[in-house]
């Protein structure tokens, strides 16, 4: 379904993605997991197009997407969850839920009832200005948001980070329903091992830019593999 093949990434003309290629498979449930600075992040901001690749090619689908911006990535169906949330502080609950009908095509009908049945406490929130929620609160916010697109690939990038554990393990049950009721294709980034156990069937293992390993999340909860790749 998105296949990276020999792509080069970085900033300012320095690679931090020297030479990765990647294939993930419709309805997988990937997780890329790594020490902090190993690429993580601009590797999902390459396919999202928010990083440009210097080299390579991205398809999604077998459709060429390299040279795309990020906004046609979306209406190809790339759902992306940034780090740090990226919600619009000063619209509402509501509105920033509105945001995701810009992510696949177009379509007649938006499920809202079924964004609140997942994050009940949105909808107690929908006419409440987005930065007053907690960060617990904007994490269900900005991952509901991706969801009323529908896409066909979530995308989430540390979506753990500076969440309590009851909402990570509800974000973890999100994710695994989207996965198994919908067929929906799961890129997560992660460094919560909890949370990857819990919402990812695949793990790919990246150091300096290259993916080195891929293991079952079974392999990855061994001590001896985790300080392996993990440790710092």
């Amino acid at each position: 379904m998105l296949d990276l093949d020999h792509v080069r990434s970085g900033y300012s003309g320095v690679p931090i993605i020297p030479d990765l290629s990647l294939k993930i498979g419709q309805g997988d449930s990937l997780a890329i997991v790594g020490r902090n600075g190993v690429g993580k992040t601009t590797l999902v901001k390459t396919i999202m197009g928010q990083v440009t690749a210097m080299s390579g090619r991205i398809a999604l689908d077998g459709q060429d997407m390299t040279a795309l911006h990020p906004q046609e990535r979306a209406r190809l169906g790339l759902g992306y969850v940034p780090q740090g949330r990226g919600i619009f502080a000063r619209l509402t609950v509501a509105e920033n839920l509105s945001m995701g009908e810009l992510i696949g095509p177009r379509r007649e009908r938006y499920d809202y009832d079924g964004i609140y049945a997942l994050f009940p406490i949105l909808k107690e929130r929908r006419l409440q200005m987005a930065g007053t929620l907690s960060g617990g609160e904007q994490q269900m916010l900005a991952i509901g948001r991706v969801l009323i697109g529908q896409p066909s690939i979530l995308i989430l990038d540390e979506p753990s980070e500076g969440v309590q554990p009851s909402i990570v393990e509800r974000i973890a049950e999100v994710i695994t329903q989207q996965h198994a009721e919908h067929g929906m294709t799961i890129l997560l980034v992660e460094q919560n091992l909890d949370l990857v156990y819990m919402a990812s069937e695949r793990c790919v293992v990246m150091e300096k830019g290259m993916a080195v390993a891929s293991l079952s999340p079974e392999e990855l909860a061994e001590p001896e593999v985790a300080k392996r790749y993990l440790a710092i």
